[in-house]
């Protein structure tokens, strides 16, 4: 347990770079719709992440504003090795669990 990184580890941040590793970028609209987030929740969880080096923000103005994020290449390889250590994690649970017979 001590391996996870808690950064990426918290329920919601996991939610946004797993939706974030399955695509290039996304904007800020359609990662609430999917981690179901209020705005200023998400906005927190945005600014911890971009804090840590995870994710990099785009705002462009204009007529209609837009706030666009994207893993940065030291983000994608983070959450890669995260949910390379929650399978093993879950491997490892799996192979004490008792057979039933």
């Amino acid at each position: 347990m001590t391996e996870l990184d808690r950064l990426v580890h918290d329920p919601s941040r996991l939610a946004i770079t797993s939706t974030l590793w399955a695509c290039e970028s996304a904007d800020f609209l359609y990662l609430q719709r999917v981690t179901g987030l209020s705005k200023g929740n998400l906005s927190s969880h945005l600014a911890k992440l971009e804090k840590g080096g995870i994710i990099k923000i785009d705002k462009t103005a204009g007529r209609r504003p837009r706030t666009v994020v994207s893993l940065t290449e030291p983000g994608r390889t983070t959450v890669a090795e995260h949910w390379d250590r929650l399978i093993r994690l879950h491997e490892a649970a799996r192979a004490w669990v008792p057979s039933e017979s």
